[in-house]
């Protein structure tokens, strides 16, 4: 409640189509858990069926670039009238949304979730790799010049944004989707057999490393879902590994199932902020298998059950080592995973419901 004993409310502003990519699933997921704790919200975001103005993202045509229509914007905006507004993305919507909050003087909090000037020094046109890099750095330091606050996954962002003089850092834990939550679970299994992959298909998911473990591990079931500009090479190496199979795009209530029917969620990435997917597995008891690199390694609620390699192993002598695992273990290992999951949702609920309260006192 604000000053007044009256719900927040609460406006995010995203450049992110809800549940296409992990910033997209989190605010969904985030505004969703508000609603139950008696904040009334509001997600400003682009429209593929309506929203005609869009050019693709530099290095993955797979995803669009929208540019927000001003009438839905502002209309949205008045209606609303929000306590405090959320910029989840350095893009026009984010930008816009920035502009609303000075505006109207309500506080504005950035959400620093994934270093998209870092993203493109992956992809090959050099060109564009710099004009896209000048970009993201320009925009995310005007954020946080006018931020009341900003919000990282991980400390490495945080400390990313600490140099770019980004105020009032503080690290915010991620929460599930409500389709995780409700779900009735399937239970571990105890064994090691099918192996899933959901992502975007991108060069910083390192897709090379699932590949080759189902080369190698010919006992072992491989699943990849997803979309993005690598999707060619992943349907060749699925037409060529009878191990490996390509779902393509999956909805959340598609990816729960595929999840209760996988041993283990593999993340090999080597750039990821958070990797909200793994914790998604971890609440459906899957082990997650991710790199070091992962931010979501960097909580200490998640460290037990996680299962982390650096850059340098390979995905498959992982692998090959978790499935020599006893039964008994990895049913332990599967559990811990699913308490420890739910224990960060609730204390990252929390955490939120906190932070706009502290904004929305005066």
């Amino acid at each position: 409640m604000n000053a007044l004993n009256q719900p927040i409310r609460v406006l995010v502003a995203s450049d992110s189509i809800p549940e296409r990519n992990g910033v997209g699933a989190y605010y969904v997921d985030l505004l969703a858990q508000l609603r139950s704790q008696g904040c009334e919200t509001a997600l400003v975001c682009p429209d593929p069926d309506h929203d005609r103005l869009r050019w693709p993202l530099p290095g993955d045509a797979t995803q669009r670039i929208y540019w927000p229509p001003w009438g839905r914007f502002r209309a949205r905006v008045r209606d609303f009238q929000p306590d405090v507004f959320v910029v989840a993305t350095p893009g026009p919507f984010g930008l816009a949304g920035a502009r609303w909050a000075r505006r109207l003087e309500r506080p504005l909090l950035v959400g620093f979730h994934t270093h998209y000037a870092g993203v493109t020094d992956l992809y090959p046109h050099a060109i564009l790799r710099v004009l896209s890099r000048a970009y993201f750095r320009s925009i995310d330091r005007m954020l946080f010049r006018h931020a009341a606050q900003v919000l990282g996954n991980s400390e490495e962002m945080l400390e990313l944004a600490g140099r770019m003089g980004a105020p009032g850092l503080e690290r915010i834990g991620t929460l599930l989707p409500q389709t995780v939550l409700e779900t009735p679970r399937v239970k571990p299994r105890g064994r090691l057999r099918r192996i899933l992959f959901a992502g975007r298909l991108a060069p910083e998911k390192r897709l090379g490393q699932i590949v080759a473990a189902a080369r190698r591990c010919a006992g072992l079931e491989f699943v990849i879902a997803g979309d993005g500009p690598l999707r060619s090479d992943v349907i060749q190496a699925s037409q060529e590994l009878e191990n490996l199979r390509y779902e393509g795009w999956l909805s959340r209530p598609q990816l729960v199932a595929e999840m209760d029917a996988c041993d283990a969620l593999v993340l090999p990435s080597q750039v990821e902020s958070f990797g909200n997917v793994a914790l998604e597995a971890m609440a459906r008891g899957r082990i997650a298998v991710v790199t070091e690199t992962c931010g979501i390694v960097n909580w200490s609620r998640l460290a037990e059950p996680l299962v982390s390699f650096p850059l340098a192993d390979s995905l498959a002598d992982v692998l090959e080592r978790l499935s020599a695992s006893p039964e008994a273990d990895l049913i332990e290992r599967s559990e811990d995973s699913h308490r420890s999951a739910l224990a960060l949702n609730n204390a990252s609920l929390d955490q939120w419901l906190r932070i706009l309260e502290r904004h929305t006192r005066s």
